[in-house]
């Protein structure tokens, strides 16, 4: 295996939930340690994660930019970083990394444009450096074992797809979900949207890498469904892929009753999958002659690439911080692929920045055809 990877991190302070699911999901596989890091834009909360976490006092920085020049210029600096930050900043300090020579990983959505985020697509493949985006959900071995039936054309050709992620958290007037609520509802951090960007990007990810499909245009209704907001909360787009296929997309962070429930529905000609993000241990294949299967991951039934990632025999329970570990062990793999020239495309099993692009892409077409009157708008 070699050298533990050495890694940091921009936000995941002392009070923050995104950056220590992030160090935890790393820490499952032992391959990468943090070494340097800037957690939070309070000195005090900086230096007190920085104490924390073990890092040396100067390798816990000021702010990123500092530590993106820094760490680049080190001999044992960081392979890669890992950014937990608010969506608003995403874009300058990705952008601050890759200019210093450094891996990246970033949560979504990538940015809070589209051009943003094609920037920094065309940065990292100019300078031959991986970037993943943590759509999390797509590292579940059941997840990659959909994916898999698709592409071996288990159920047909794909004719309609039904998707929702659903949430009930930012449901009551007055109540702001927090500090991880009330950052997303705030234009200054979270851009043009808060639903569709939170969740929608999970939805569309999602599709298209089970589905292959991509987006050709939308049709979206982005409501502000609570008093006081200013951001949506509760969205609708009708869907068209590029193949013909329609689909039906819904996200909600007013839904009382429901927590993470991203569920995709795939209807084929030969047949159907369903997949419940709560319920990752297990997918549903309902084939043509109307037999339901109840696949459980762990079983010798998962598609072999889906397979290997799985970490605990059938029965033990694997979930979302194990989804995260799988996809940082495909990016790690990347890293250590390039570090020692054995690197292929081929080898990349996670979301890429280019996936981040075509989020972002998907999120102002909705934008635009919600704005205009809920007309059908082109995806680019």
């Amino acid at each position: 295996m070699g050298r533990k990877l050495r890694y940091g991190m921009v936000g995941g302070g002392p009070d923050a939930f995104i950056g220590d699911a992030h160090r935890k999901a790393l820490n499952l596989d032992g391959q990468a340690a943090i070494t340097a890091g800037c957690f939070s834009r309070t000195p005090e909360k900086n230096y007190e994660m920085g104490e924390q976490l073990g890092i040396d006092p100067e390798r816990c920085y000021e702010n990123a930019f500092v530590m993106a020049e820094k760490e680049g210029a080190r001999e044992d600096g960081i392979d890669f970083v890992v950014v937990v930050t608010p969506n608003q900043s995403h874009f300058s300090i990705c952008k601050a990394f890759l200019e210093a020579g450094i891996h990246v990983s970033c949560d979504k959505p990538l940015a809070v444009t589209a051009d943003q985020a094609r920037e920094l697509k065309q940065l990292a493949e100019e300078k031959g450096l991986l970037f993943l985006v943590t759509y999390t959900y797509m590292g579940h071995v059941t997840a990659k074992h959909a994916r898999e039936i698709i592409k071996a054309g288990e159920i047909g050709e794909i004719r309609t797809v039904m998707a929702e992620y659903p949430q009930g958290w930012l449901a009551f007037e007055g109540q702001w979900g927090g500090k991880q609520g009330s950052w997303r509802c705030d234009p200054a951090q979270s851009g043009n949207v808060n639903c569709l960007g939170d969740l929608g990007t999970h939805v569309e990810n999602a599709v298209a890498v089970m589905t292959g499909l991509k987006v050709k245009r939308v049709l979206a209704k982005m409501d502000v469904v609570v008093p006081g907001r200013v951001l949506d909360d509760n969205d609708v787009v009708l869907v068209e892929y590029d193949n013909g296929a329609t689909g039906v997309y819904w996200t909600s962070q007013v839904a009382i009753g429901h927590d993470n429930s991203l569920r995709v529905r795939i209807y084929g000609s030969k047949g159907t999958i369903q997949w419940f993000q709560e319920n990752p241990e297990v997918i549903t294949i309902i084939r043509e002659d109307g037999r339901i299967q109840e696949v459980h991951r762990g079983h010798s039934f998962i598609a072999p690439q889906a397979a290997s990632y799985g970490r605990l025999p059938s029965g033990h329970t694997e979930g979302w911080l194990e989804a995260m570990a799988n996809l940082y062990a495909s990016f790690i793999k990347c890293i250590r692929g390039k570090a020692d020239d054995t690197f292929t495309e081929d080898m990349i099993d996670y979301p890429t920045a280019a996936d981040g692009l075509d989020g972002l892409n998907f999120v102002e077409a909705c934008l635009k055809s919600s704005r205009q009157g809920n007309i059908w708008v082109d995806v680019k």
